[in-house]
């Protein structure tokens, strides 16, 4: 690939952090910082195209399905990651799969691995949160004006489910109580 479309590629992903940040800062669930894991990154790439081959064939259906199921993969991920990562770090894709596959893969993520019944006020919090990084992060792609099906509009559609899984792990790790702290190297 071009060093002129990886850098286009590597702005555009910087901007919709940036973004999904701020917005997920605005609605308190994050506190303007990404929290993040190397394992949870490592994570998600080995994950990744298993996800992509899922999510692909919905963008023209579903386009923020497409990008928002990235996010509750971060969310299950973090679960797992500080549940008992040596237990779940090599855990497949699949197991993130609803009673009907990846059309569902949200109500599972919420009921079934961060335990929220799903007419619960905060799962609906979390459900109108997805919904709304989802859309930004879909208005965003398409402000790119790139030209659909073609090799870059996958390409930004990747980074954008990078994004979205970052963001997901961040909020879910915000909730569990992680956060940055200033350490005193005296």
């Amino acid at each position: 690939m071009e060093q002129a479309i990886i850098d286009y590629l590597d702005k555009f992903e910087e901007k919709l952090r940036k973004a999904l940040l701020k917005l997920a800062t605005d609605r308190k669930a994050l506190d303007g910082k990404l929290l993040e894991s190397d394992d949870l990154k490592d994570f998600w790439h080995r994950i990744e195209p298993n996800y992509m081959a899922d999510a692909v064939p919905q963008i023209a259906s579903y386009p923020t399905v497409s990008v928002a199921w990235a996010l509750y993969l971060g969310f299950g991920a973090a679960f797992y990651w500080d549940a008992d990562w040596a237990t779940y770090s090599n855990t497949a894709y699949e197991t993130f799969y609803g009673d009907l596959g990846f059309d569902n893969m949200d109500d599972h993520i919420v009921r079934d691995i961060l335990m929220l019944p799903l007419d619960s006020d905060e799962a609906k919090k979390l459900v109108s949160l997805v919904q709304s990084l989802a859309q930004e992060t879909v208005d965003m792609i398409r402000h790119e004006q790139i030209e659909p099906q073609s090799k870059m509009a996958f390409y930004a559609f990747a980074r954008a489910c990078d994004a979205m899984f970052a963001i997901g792990a961040a909020i879910q790790l915000k909730r569990m109580g992680y956060k940055f702290e200033k350490i005193d190297n005296r």
